[in-house]
């Protein structure tokens, strides 16, 4: 899987983040890209969980310093980017990298890593029912709703520049999909290679700290004249208790 990307863009209410955290929850050796944003945390976000979170002063200076592999500033005075740092800390623990960016951030990542990437647009049915996802948070007036809104109908011109266009009408159906596209450019092979290592370093683990136990104890019982006694068998039969 070394430095594959997986691309998830989608206008605001479009149930982008609950099909990235479905995937992330399977253990398919992929990563979340952590973004970096110069707004600031909302409810019990985190620094370096959700975003990393910059004033907006530092934002612009790791603009000047070429941090950001790709950035962008979203509404007036709300900056978002990808720090290049985050990706290597990804590929160096041997993951692929998962991207949950804005649209636009979407179209220029996949400009940058070509075939090496895909790119999957999550779209709501219709404008309608993104609006009413939107209310249902809870978290923003209606007068941001409807500037989200109109940002999310510009976004979904969008869409045909994406390899995959995810229609969210159901959510099962599509977190299916997502979950199909993904082992379409990872390959089946490596997914069961990788659970294959995970139990292999499971069974290895476990057995090393059997065969150390039974060290342990046959020593102990030799010196205390247990196994001179007993036998060997017993004292095996004691530690496989």
């Amino acid at each position: 899987m070394k430095k594959k990307v997986i691309i998830f863009s989608a206008p605001s209410g479009s149930g982008k983040s609950t099909i990235v955290n479905y995937l992330l929850a399977k253990d398919l050796g992929l990563e979340f890209s952590v973004s970096a944003t110069g707004r600031a945390p909302r409810g019990e976000e985190k620094h370096g969980k959700e975003y990393y979170f910059f004033s907006t002063d530092e934002f612009k200076e790791r603009i000047e310093a070429g941090d950001f592999l790709e950035w962008e500033e979203v509404y007036p005075g709300c900056f978002y980017g990808t720090l290049k740092s985050e990706l290597e800390r990804i590929w160096k623990a041997g993951h692929a990298v998962v991207f949950d960016v804005d649209v636009v951030g979407g179209v220029n990542i996949k400009k940058i890593f070509g075939d090496q990437a895909l790119s999957v647009f999550i779209k709501a049915p219709s404008v309608e029912v993104l609006r009413q996802r939107l209310i249902g948070r809870g978290t923003d007036s209606m007068e941001k709703i409807e500037q989200r809104v109109a940002k999310a109908e510009y976004e979904m011109t969008f869409a045909d520049k994406f390899d995959v266009v995810i229609v969210n009408d159901n959510l099962d159906t599509a977190l299916a999909e997502a979950e199909k596209r993904f082992f379409e450019i990872i390959g089946w092979s490596k997914v069961r290679k990788r659970k294959a290592d995970l139990l292999s370093g499971f069974f290895s683990d476990r057995l090393t700290r059997f065969i150390t136990g039974t060290w342990e104890l046959l020593a102990t019982c030799w010196k205390k004249g247990c196994v001179r006694k007993c036998g060997l068998w017993s004292v095996l039969v004691i530690r496989l208790k």
